[in-house]
């Protein structure tokens, strides 16, 4: 439950475990399991089980050990955790890349910020935590299904919903116009397939020296905004990179490299808005343009990307809302019991 004089989703992070957290359970293997917790309920593997209510009311960083003698040690999941075990039908941006797009984009408290293309909300918590209850950001999906998702996923983490977002269904361009005045936005993110064809749009919804940062997955959508965004002329010229994410093991004297780790997921680019009526200088040398399909649409299959079927969208949908009804029922009795 959220309290007036805490910040959305803080009290939620606090004190004893309660029905109706999310917990990460993680065994003496480091593996990691990720329940909520539900008085009645039992937490089983083909090694044992043990009662939810062994956990209900314990402090975080417990340990808990089962019937078959097997120990977990149960905490609360971080953003980074919560985001990579929650439901979902969208593809998340990894929290690698959601570090970035805080740190680059420049996402500050009180901003006022647009994201487009929503997923299953990952983004959007780390946006909604740096914009704080007094900025404003404004998200917009194009599928329901995608966007009820999302918002379960954000109420579920947050305890509620957050005071300062706004979750719109429809395309960026007709939807921007409608969260803020022109020429007022801050930041824009954009997570789409073709974030070229919205670039008159983040143009006019932009303050001077508001940053407009993409996520793109492929070298020809990087290749074919980059190219686009000099053409535009209203843009300074365009920022890139990726980044890869190498964790170490630590057993004493053998410290090395592990052998797997988290590699490409997407590409970030990041530009500023010129002032009005102002083109950004010319580069003196431009490569020539790539090869890349310049009339019609793209296709996510075009890109290499799995689509997602409706049958899962529709499965993880019900489990999204399920649990957040299960956590808004936990608060709510809570509430009672606190008032007797």
């Amino acid at each position: 439950m959220t309290h007036p004089s805490e910040p959305a989703g803080a009290s939620e992070r606090r004190g004893p475990l309660r029905a109706g957290d999310r917990v990460q359970l993680t065994d003496v293997k480091g593996r990691h399991h990720t329940i909520v917790l539900t008085p009645g309920k039992q937490f089983h593997t083909h090694r044992g089980m043990f009662h939810h209510d062994d956990v209900i009311g314990r402090p975080e960083g417990t340990v808990v050990t089962n019937t078959a003698g097997f120990d977990y040690l149960v905490l609360r999941p971080l953003l980074s955790d919560f985001v990579l075990s929650m439901p979902r039908g969208a593809a998340v941006v990894y929290p690698k890349d959601a570090g970035q797009i805080i740190q680059m984009a420049d996402i500050y408290p009180g901003a006022r910020v647009v994201e487009a293309g929503v997923g299953s909300g990952g983004l959007t918590m780390s946006l909604l935590r740096a914009v704080g209850d007094g900025g404003r950001l404004v998200s917009i999906e194009r599928r329901e299904d995608f966007a009820d998702i999302a918002r379960a996923n954000v109420e579920s983490h947050f305890g509620g919903p957050h005071p300062a977002w706004r979750l719109e269904i429809g395309d960026f361009a007709d939807r921007v116009g409608d969260a803020f005045e022109p020429g007022t936005v801050d930041r824009i993110v954009l997570d789409m397939l073709a974030p070229w064809e919205n670039l008159e749009a983040a143009a006019a919804a932009l303050a001077p020296g508001g940053v407009l940062l993409a996520y793109v997955a492929t070298t020809t959508q990087l290749s074919r905004l980059a190219e686009d965004l000099r053409e535009h002329g209203g843009f300074t010229e365009p920022r890139a990179w990726e980044t890869m994410l190498r964790t170490w093991h630590l057993e004493g004297l053998a410290v090395r490299p592990d052998h797997r780790m988290v590699g490409h997921t997407g590409f970030l680019l990041t530009t500023r808005r010129m002032a009005p009526g102002v083109d950004a200088p010319r580069r003196t040398r431009r490569p020539a343009k790539g090869a890349y399909p310049v009339d019609g649409e793209w296709e996510p299959e075009d890109l290499g990307e799995r689509p997602v079927s409706d049958k899962k969208v529709r499965k993880v949908r019900r489990d999204a809302v399920a649990a957040a009804a299960l956590h808004h029922a936990a608060d709510g009795a809570a509430d009672d019991a606190g008032e007797e």
